[in-house]
């Protein structure tokens, strides 16, 4: 059984919910997790930014910030923080949607609470390549 839950703890970006949580269970489903509680924070620039300095004390706004809390063959406990305010930022940058950013580090978020690392030019282009495959599956047509 996957449970999740979602919190938004932010109030200037719109967020889909249901899309956050479908993309991580689907990524948890696809990386053979059948058992799982995960929760997942929407926060502004100014709460993940005091998570990152007091967790892993770097004192500047990020992303995504996973901790996996503990896990086991098909199993995991973890929690996923995500920026929206870093979202609708990059967004544009990027040519997305902030929505889809999101989705992308809720992703990503995942992606890391089952195994995968981008510290290697190899493990990133092996992370990157999994991430877009279930962006492919999740993006709202525009």
């Amino acid at each position: 059984m996957l449970e999740i839950e979602l919190a938004n703890r932010q109030t200037r970006h719109p967020i889909d919910r249901d899309r956050l949580v479908a993309a991580a269970r689907l990524v948890l489903e696809q990386e053979g997790i059948s058992r799982a509680t995960l929760s997942i924070a929407v926060v502004s620039d100014k709460a993940i930014r005091q998570l990152n300095c007091r967790y892993l004390q770097h004192d500047y706004a990020t992303d995504v910030i996973s901790f996996l809390l503990d896990s086991g063959t098909g199993w995991l406990d973890g929690e996923i923080i995500v920026s929206a305010d870093t979202a609708t930022a990059q967004a544009p940058r990027y040519g997305s949607l902030p929505q889809d950013e999101l989705l992308l580090y809720v992703i990503h978020g995942t992606l890391h609470l089952v195994g995968f690392d981008d510290t290697t030019p190899t493990a990133r282009k092996k992370m990157q390549a999994r991430q877009r495959r279930y962006l492919r599956r999740l993006q709202s047509p525009r």
